[in-house]
């Protein structure tokens, strides 16, 4: 814990705004309903009403509580992005440990499959593959876990290579300890550092996709709200000098800066150089 205190106590001031904002983020996420003044779907006024102490940002075409939509944009982007993130991650970073320790044919075969995957642009895929299975939550989270587990899979593989080569794995094999022993024990706690910095950049780039998705109609689907398709759904008002659908813009970017900071500040500590 002092440990932590300490570390903490050296971050720079952006790694410090940026862990304030993933916090109140967070904080949004999980106190939408108690924050919100209206439901998420509530109709509580006519269409596009001004701002007022009612309705603080406004109304949407269908007379829904836009302030009340965007505090819950931040559980169901947020949520569904972290939700396709830690997905992505355990499944590249499974496949790339155990090609990295396999080697030879598994690895090379292993290692083609993802290239192939890798040369399709991925928002052509994903538009593709959910116009076929569906825009559900659950289509979703998984067709961008599997694209995006793909970019994990080339970091983690590259980061375990370089570890299985070492002295301390070549004495694990000759004992006889098997593939899970190897992986959990020797090749997981030596990657924990390069993997957690990617695992903050995965995040900002598949929040950014979902975002992109929601924008295009492909993403989070009405009636839930989301920043994407805030954005997309109430654009006219810019129009009419109606800042309106940039406060969801708005609130992408500056998660996606946040988490950057951390992200950039996390790099600087794990790579041991100083100041």
């Amino acid at each position: 814990m002092a440990a932590t205190w300490r570390l903490l106590k050296s971050a720079p001031p952006t790694a410090w705004f940026g862990m304030a904002v993933i916090a109140i983020y967070i904080f949004v996420a999980i106190a939408a309903p108690a924050i919100a003044p209206f439901g998420e779907t509530e109709v509580v006024g006519g269409e596009y009403e001004p701002w007022s102490w009612v309705y603080l940002l406004g109304t949407d075409s269908l007379g829904r509580d836009m302030f009340s939509r965007l505090v819950f944009g931040a559980r169901n982007t947020i949520g569904i992005a972290a939700l396709a993130t830690a997905l992505a991650f355990l499944l590249g970073a499974t496949v790339g440990f155990l090609s990295a320790t396999l080697g030879g044919w598994a690895d090379q075969l292993l290692s083609r499959f993802v290239d192939i995957l890798m040369a399709i642009p991925s928002l052509i895929f994903a538009l593709l593959i959910l116009t076929i299975v569906g825009t559900s939550i659950p289509a979703l989270v998984a067709v961008i876990a599997i694209l995006d587990s793909t970019r994990i899979f080339r970091v983690a593989r590259a980061v375990a290579m370089n570890i299985v080569v070492m002295d301390y794995v070549m004495t694990a094999r000759l004992r006889g300890e098997g593939m899970w022993w190897l992986i959990t024990r020797e090749i997981v706690p030596n990657a924990t550092a390069p993997l957690l910095a990617e695992l903050g950049l995965r995040f900002c780039f598949v929040f950014l996709f979902i975002s992109a998705l929601s924008f295009l109609g492909l993403g989070i689907q009405p009636p839930t709200a989301d920043w994407g398709s805030m954005v997309r759904e109430n654009a006219t008002l810019i129009s009419f000098g109606d800042v309106t659908p940039l406060f969801a813009a708005a609130a992408i970017a500056l998660l996606t800066v946040g988490v950057n900071f951390v992200v950039d500040w996390m790099l600087h500590v794990t790579s041991g150089l100083k100041e």
